[in-house]
């Protein structure tokens, strides 16, 4: 008996052990099923996908996300190989930079050339590359972007002749750069290597530093030369292989000048006024001007008159630019105070990235000035500049109006005159020449919001006076008292010879028993009048911590043709 009792429970505990066994091995087999699965689906992810998984708070100070790839390899084999593309790459600067050294020689000096050029035997490093999206949403191109890192010890001596015949040789040493290069490789094609031509190009230049040394003596002994010479390589390198400039290196036979940078617009600037610079006067006031540019070089950069004594000009200067890149080029303004004969001192800069702006629109900003515009953490007041910016794209001149293009002031009949005339460009151009803007202007002041109090009682008793700077004619509004939020719905008309070279001035004032205290102004453009035809619209009172004008602006157009 007791033997059949232990014979069932050893052969029901075997069937369980068998069970549970079976289960565990069911169980785990489950478990490496649904590990593979998570192990798979984390291959899977992204960069992006990963970020969102735990918050950047929680990041260990040695996790990097980037979008670039190391390039420990490259480095390897660029060492080794060195010295041969030591010699090809000098060949390549010397043939583009030397003939931009020579165009941008100071004029204390008679020839600037390359006496020496190598780079030496220090390779640069690239510290990271990344495939970028097609450019201009083209498909047939493959754009690489390298980092590139350079403290090189190379052999670059410049042959310097003076306007008295003198020769000096000036040695380039201590090179520091850091930057990133463009490679497009363009266009693809059905035959190896795959594409047709290599375009290169300094897309950002972010440090180049170096010193210059005369040999056997102190450039420092030779006054004006330093600082003339390393304008001259800097704007030599901008003018050279700088975005969007890129230099073509064809690989396959063919006609490869549509890579070549080209235009693609027009910017017309207003640079209209400036508010708060910092004086840099002991006695009186700065006498301050701007300089303007796209690309810093000297035949590009446009600069503005001086207004002496003033740390809140108005300069009402109208200026041009050829946009050549609307995704990645900027409008940068650095105003200075004129010194006369001595150097003129610094006061701020500033920039607009030109994507900001909308073709056929005018953009009115007002631009914080900071020390440096790569780096504008800069917590002092160096003041503000007024700009208006117009961007009219060249392949769509049809669908933007320009009011700066001489075409936008002819009439209908006077543009089929101009094509059909005389049957020739030249005939149009000299009507166009003849045809001159004009107009009336109608500014209805229709109310004015949250003035300062400037009265004992907290009240203010506002009034406007209308100012049109070049023609002087000024109009008032009338006095309305115990008031900071007057409404006057008065409108003055303006007779005006060019309504693009015009600024209406509005002077806000709080009339007192014995004379007139000023609130704050109001300065614009009519640009925005000629192109839309009218407008209202609420403007800030500058000079006020509140306040503002409400107005509505007309324009009405009378166009003359001269005999």
């Amino acid at each position: 008996m007791g033997f059949a009792v232990g014979c069932v429970l050893g052969f029901a505990l075997g069937i369980g052990l068998i069970v549970a066994f079976a289960r565990y091995q069911n169980a785990r087999s489950k478990r490496r099923i649904d590990l593979a699965a998570i192990v798979a689906a984390f291959a899977r992810m992204t960069v992006e996908e990963s970020r969102k998984l735990l918050p950047p708070l929680f990041y260990p100070s040695w996790i990097v996300f980037s979008q670039r790839q190391k390039l420990t390899w490259l480095n390897h084999h660029l060492d080794k190989i060195w010295p041969f593309v030591d010699e090809a790459a000098s060949e390549i600067i010397r043939n583009s930079v030397e003939p931009m050294l020579e165009q941008y020689r100071p004029s204390i000096l008679d020839s600037l050339k390359f006496s020496k050029l190598t780079l030496g035997t220090v390779a640069p490093q690239f510290t990271g590359v990344s495939i970028m999206d097609c450019i201009d949403d083209n498909p047939g191109e493959v754009v690489m972007e390298l980092d590139l890192q350079w403290d090189g010890n190379p052999n670059i001596v410049l042959e310097i002749k003076t306007k008295v015949g003198v020769s000096i040789p000036v040695q380039v040493k201590n090179i520091g750069f850091t930057g990133v290069f463009r490679l497009m490789f363009k266009p693809l094609v059905d035959e190896f290597p795959c594409f047709g031509a290599v375009c290169y190009s300094l897309r950002e230049k972010k440090n180049l530093d170096f010193t210059l040394k005369v040999i056997g003596g102190d450039i420092s002994a030779i006054p004006g030369i330093a600082d003339a010479l390393e304008s001259t390589i800097k704007d030599a390198i901008e003018d050279s292989i700088t975005w969007p400039v890129r230099k073509i290196v064809p690989i396959l036979p063919g006609d490869y000048s549509n890579l070549e940078s080209k235009p693609v617009g027009t910017l017309e600037v207003k640079l209209i006024e400036a508010k708060e610079l910092t004086n840099k006067d002991f006695i009186g006031k700065s006498d301050p001007f701007a300089k303007l540019f796209i690309r810093p070089l000297r035949a590009t950069t446009k600069t503005s008159k001086t207004i002496n004594n003033n740390t809140n000009p108005i300069w009402n200067a109208h200026f041009e630019f050829t946009v050549e890149d609307l995704s990645t080029q900027h409008l940068t303004v650095r105003v200075y105070d004129d010194e006369g004969v001595q150097a003129s001192e610094f006061i701020g800069c500033s920039r607009v990235a030109l994507s900001d702006l909308e073709p056929g629109k005018v953009k009115d900003v007002w631009l914080k000035l900071v020390k440096d515009v790569e780096f504008p953490k800069d917590q002092k007041n160096r003041g503000q500049v007024h700009l208006e910016l117009l961007y009219i794209p060249i392949s769509s001149r049809s669908s933007y109006l320009n009011p700066y293009d001489p075409d936008f002031r002819l009439t209908k009949f006077e543009k089929t005159l101009k094509q059909g005339g005389s049957g020739t460009s030249d005939g149009g151009d000299d009507l166009r020449k003849d045809v001159i803007m004009r107009g009336v202007v109608s500014v209805t002041v229709i109310s004015a919001q949250d003035l300062p109090a400037t009265d004992i009682m907290g009240k203010s008793d506002p009034f406007v006076v209308l100012i049109m700077k070049k023609s002087e004619q000024k109009y008032k509004t009338r006095v309305l008292n115990d008031t900071l939020n007057p409404v006057w719905n008065q409108t003055f008309d303006f007779v005006v010879e060019n309504g693009l070279h015009e600024l209406l001035i509005l002077e806000v004032y709080d009339h007192d028993t014995f004379g007139k205290d000023k609130v704050g102004r109001c300065v614009m453009t009519l640009t925005r009048a000629v192109l839309e035809g009218e407008f209202t619209e609420d403007f800030p009172v500058d000079g006020t911590k509140s306040g503002s004008l409400k107005l509505h602006v007309k324009w009405t157009p009378q166009l003359i043709i001269r005999d």
